[in-house]
């Protein structure tokens, strides 16, 4: 963790922020597409969610570090959304 404001965040917990930003995005939007209220005899409908509320167990200077190197787009009011779009 930073001691000081201006120190950037430890690279290996923006690292472990990034991939449980991905995990929550993915986990969110299975979630939405599996719901019970969709119709059973059409082919399905991919998830609108675009932006989440990052995980707490890390501070806000990691996902402003994300925003940073571009990794991440600040949405507004504590939402963020992948840049690059791919979820792996």
């Amino acid at each position: 963790m930073a001691e000081h404001p201006t120190d950037p965040p430890d690279p290996a917990d923006v690292k472990r922020a990034m991939k449980a930003f991905r995990k929550r995005l993915k986990l969110t939007r299975l979630n939405e597409e599996s719901k019970l209220g969709r119709n059973p005899l059409t082919s399905g409908k991919k998830s609108q969610v675009v932006a989440i509320m990052p995980p707490r167990q890390y501070p806000v200077e990691v996902w402003q570090e994300l925003v940073r190197q571009g990794r991440l787009k600040d949405s507004g009011n504590g939402f963020y959304e992948l840049m690059d779009d791919a979820i792996a």
